[in-house]
């Protein structure tokens, strides 16, 4: 990670996001401070990590960080906002969560949302700097366990499989199924699958699953 160059501050938190593209569940965030006094040897992108060694970090950022916040936006605000904007008010949650407010946030991809301090939007800043790739473990992790939930509620989806992306099979069990109320939708497979739904259930009522 020595090819990013930190800003001048005193105390600096990373923020990142997990799901943007799946088409249920919430969008999750996260914000890191780091303690200088004690290094986390490995940290990189969460999608570049086994899950072993994922929830093995993620016990230590836990364990060992300044401070650590989760930020969310439920997908009734992804559908009333949009997918960006939601987002950015999930970072802002997460900001906000700290228990230790940082001077200077550095956050994934290529825009800030708006703060009380200053900030700096890093592409592929979970690949470049240690506090990002840290709030994307900590994000991961409890995404995926959201969707291990969510599919214990809705086996027929395969959410542990797919995580709510628009993977061949979700959209399969979508079609199939209907949506459930965790999806999002706004996005235009949801919104298609509802139509579906609709159309079916006019032209055979009885039959129709709901």
């Amino acid at each position: 990670m020595s090819e990013f160059i930190y800003p001048l501050a005193h105390c600096i938190a990373g923020v990142d996001e997990v799901g943007r593209g799946p088409l249920v569940g919430a969008v999750v965030t996260a914000a890191v401070i780091l303690d200088p006094a004690r290094p986390i040897a490995g940290l990189a992108d969460s999608k570049k990590l086994s899950e072993k060694r994922r929830l093995a970090l993620y016990d230590e950022i836990k364990a060992n960080a300044l401070a650590w916040s989760l930020g969310r936006a439920e997908p009734e605000e992804i559908d009333q906002l949009n997918i960006l904007h939601a987002t950015m008010l999930a970072m802002q949650r997460a900001v906000a969560g700290l228990s230790v407010m940082p001077d200077y946030v550095l956050i994934d991809g290529n825009r800030c949302p708006a703060l009380p301090m200053p900030s700096m939007a890093v592409v592929k800043g979970d690949s470049l700097v240690a506090e990002i790739s840290a709030a994307s473990i900590i994000a991961k992790v409890t995404r995926d366990r959201e969707m291990a939930e969510l599919d214990v509620a809705f086996p027929q989806y395969g959410f542990a499989k797919h995580k709510g992306y628009p993977t061949a099979l979700h959209m399969e069990k979508l079609a199939q199924h209907g949506a459930t109320v965790h999806h999002r939708r706004s996005f235009a497979p949801v919104r298609n699958a509802l139509l579906d739904a609709e159309v079916r259930n006019a032209r055979d009522p009885i039959t129709a699953p709901l």
